[in-house]
């Protein structure tokens, strides 16, 4: 899974669940904040692949 479709799923759960989610630009690039209502996670390159490992850390 890359940044981009990382973003689609929670984008598609905050909308079920009524939550706001955006993204925000921040630092380098394409680098930005991921906001899930109050919480967030910091995507890097979004067209590059998220290892298991980072997507787990990044979903809890």
């Amino acid at each position: 899974m890359n940044g981009f479709e990382f973003e689609k799923r929670v984008k598609r759960l905050g909308r079920r669940s009524g939550t706001d989610v955006r993204f925000e630009p921040h630092g380098k690039g394409s680098h930005g904040r991921l906001y899930y209502g109050d919480r967030f996670t910091t995507l890097k390159d979004r067209r590059k692949e998220i290892g298991r490992g980072l997507l787990k850390a990044m979903c809890m």
